[in-house]
């Protein structure tokens, strides 16, 4: 069962967390499998195929965790993953499991549970968004990262803001006008670049009632005050500053171009 957990490690990080793999439903059958479990090695991938009743896993990070300092320290990362990330792995696999069976009837990934969310009972809905927004970040950063974006990206940025500090101090003012715990987000809807924040663990993809930001991520992050509290205490701001040193933009802009 141990070596089963690992092969199904979450869902490929090249497919559903991509734009393109949101858009048909038919693309959402790709999966994330580590065959190794040492995090500085990075990661090898295949394809498989997941379903919610096999359980979710905690994907392994491509980098170190003191691989993003001085910008984000050691200690935040590996209890924010290991701690954080894991808790909403263990409890929607437990929600899951007392579910009636009818209800995960055609829910084989994250974006099946999000299309329908506002069936689902609350306990899904903050585990399976914690672990698909963890999930998702965690791609989005990288050792040495920041800098400017490019490509397509850097044009749909430029046409849509005016400038990239622009789009920088509009992002970095929804990260910190979200009141409490929750995230912003850079996403495409309507196929426009949209910036907004969410709520604890909601993302874009879910289908609740009523308004909120819906598209599909570009790029992601985490405002918990346990994503910054260590280094940064009360401090957000500094946090946000921090998060443009290490930004994985060309993964953004492969989100993007999908």
């Amino acid at each position: 069962m141990e070596n089963n957990n690992t092969r199904r490690n979450f869902l490929k990080q090249t497919a559903i967390l991509s734009t393109g793999t949101i858009i048909g439903s038919s693309l959402f059958n790709s999966a994330f499998a580590a065959e190794t479990n040492s995090i500085a090695d990075g990661l090898n991938v295949e394809e498989e195929k997941v379903s919610a009743v096999d359980g979710y896993t905690l994907p392994n990070l491509a980098y170190a965790y003191d691989g993003l300092e001085p910008h984000i320290d050691k200690a935040t990362m590996e209890i924010h993953h290991k701690k954080h990330h894991q808790g909403y792995v263990t409890n929607l696999n437990k929600a899951i499991e007392t579910l009636d069976k009818k209800l995960m009837e055609h829910t084989d990934t994250l974006e099946h549970i999000f299309e329908k969310m506002s069936k689902f009972p609350e306990a899904v809905r903050n585990n399976s968004g914690g672990h698909y927004n963890h999930s998702l970040f965690w791609t989005l950063m990288k050792p040495k990262g920041g800098g400017n974006p490019k490509g397509n990206l850097a044009a749909a940025i430029m046409s849509t803001f005016g400038s990239f500090d622009e789009f920088k101090k509009q992002f970095s003012d929804a990260s910190m006008k979200r009141f409490g715990s929750g995230w912003a987000w850079l996403v495409v809807q309507d196929g426009k670049l949209v910036i907004g924040s969410t709520a604890n663990q909601d993302n874009p993809l879910m289908r609740l009632r009523g308004k909120g930001l819906r598209g599909k991520p570009v790029l992601a992050l985490d405002v918990w005050e346990h994503a910054y509290y260590l280094k940064n205490q009360n401090r957000r701001a500094d946090y946000v500053s921090s998060f443009w040193n290490v930004v994985d933009w060309d993964k953004a802009e492969s989100l993007f171009n999908s």
